[in-house]
């Protein structure tokens, strides 16, 4: 039974999302899944401009912004899975992030943030030839977060930002387990002289911040001339997970439910990063993000002897891009208004022995001339796994965000 779970698990996987962590957390979105900060390798939170917009990493950014921002981005990931030499597509569609914020001048910026922070999405059905069993299973689980975000410069230090968020955490987690008969090759009208009774584990919940309405970020940042840097902190918290099992027999709840807590400690997350400006368009920086974790993430599914606990390991994400920045004259050629982006970048995983190697590029085209853009991002690269369980993925991802700049329309002076 247990090999024959772990079959259905590896060919569901290859239908859906990405598998890793899918009992854990699942996937998550570095700096908040915006298709800028992509398009340039994850790097560049210490970048400043006039119309930058929100950063869940680093909050103090946006106090030097001097336009209004939106951003709404998409993704679509698309998987090549690995596994005992054999190789497997599957894609998913996602949305990751909205942004708004608004400056403030002397009294500073306002934004607000929702972020999708981890994601897990399965479903599949697969029949086993040798016991002629049909087995179905669904995974299906968000964690969202509101980012409220606060962020002014210093009174006689203008070059120097603080900047705080909250985040409002709240989300929902799905997952069922059937096993059952096989009767395709049945007559309809026999199926009623066969075993026709179906098994489903059946858990669902919520998720919150335990004994707390949220967790905050602080960061401070400074912008010369040529280079900017920050620093940012995140602080540690509890993830409550509110479960209730069932145990189903064909169409009917035969058991009551077994309401369980799971809880999952986050540790602190430590942050920094540098912006060097060159020539006054190109840019070239680098970010490090890092969280240490000290416990295990409880799973949720141990039915069918299946494992309690995923192994956790420090994670971090270490990226490098560069952006050159579009014209912002109206009347100057197109191809000059274009932002181009690159990057790349590493990043460890919470999962245990999974680690992330990646590259993208991208560009921001402007449409029309009131202030609209449209973000483009295609990354690809591979994640590695070397503990039993997990399986090797290449990844390639296309992500769109829509950016719309309170200041319409630009023109020569």
């Amino acid at each position: 039974m247990k090999k024959f779970l772990g079959l259905i698990l590896c060919c569901a996987a290859f239908a859906s999302a990405s598998m890793i962590g899918i009992d854990a957390l699942g996937e998550e979105q570095t700096v908040g899944g915006s298709a800028a900060a992509a398009g340039r390798g994850f790097a560049g939170g210490a970048k400043t401009g006039e119309a930058e917009g929100l950063s869940v990493v680093n909050p103090a950014r946006m106090a030097f912004d001097t336009k209004v921002v939106f951003n709404l981005n998409f993704l679509m990931d698309m998987y090549a899975i690995e596994s005992n030499g054999d190789s497997y597509f599957t894609k998913n569609i996602s949305t990751p992030s909205f942004n708004l914020s608004f400056p403030m001048g002397d009294f500073g910026a306002f934004g607000v943030s929702l972020w999708q922070h981890y994601s897990s999405s399965i479903r599949e059905s697969v029949v086993d030839t040798l016991t002629h069993a049909d087995a179905k299973i669904e995974y299906s689980g968000s964690i969202y977060e509101i980012v409220p975000t606060y962020a002014v410069r210093l009174p006689y230090l203008r070059n120097i930002s603080l900047g705080a968020s909250v985040h409002i955490v709240m989300g929902s987690m799905m997952r069922s387990l059937t096993l059952g008969p096989n009767n395709d090759d049945i007559a309809d009208e026999d199926i009623w002289a066969t075993n026709s009774a179906e098994l489903t584990d059946y858990v669902e919940g919520s998720w919150e911040i335990e004994h707390h309405p949220a967790y905050y970020s602080g960061s401070v940042q400074y912008r010369g001339r040529q280079s900017s840097f920050y620093f940012s902190y995140t602080t540690g918290y509890t993830l409550l997970n509110k479960l209730d099992y069932t145990l189903r027999f064909s169409e009917l709840d035969t058991l009551v439910p077994s309401r369980i807590e799971r809880k999952v400690k986050i540790p602190a997350l430590f942050a920094t990063g540098v912006n060097y400006r060159l020539a006054k368009r190109h840019n070239v920086m680098m970010d490090l993000q890092w969280r240490k974790w000290d416990e295990d993430v409880e799973n949720v599914g141990r039915s069918y002897d299946m494992r309690s606990t995923t192994e956790t390991q420090d994670d971090f994400v270490a990226s490098i891009g560069y952006q050159r920045d579009g014209s912002t004259l109206y009347y100057d050629p197109f191809l000059d208004r274009v932002t181009y982006r690159a990057g790349a970048w590493f990043k460890n995983w919470y999962v245990a022995d999974v680690y992330e190697v990646g590259g993208s590029i991208g560009a921001g085209f402007p449409l029309g001339r009131k202030g609209i853009s449209l973000d483009l991002a295609l990354q690809g690269g591979k994640r590695f796994s070397e503990s039993e369980g997990n399986w090797d993925e290449v990844f390639f991802g296309i992500r769109l965000g829509l950016m719309g700049i309170g200041n319409w329309g630009q023109s020569r002076r």
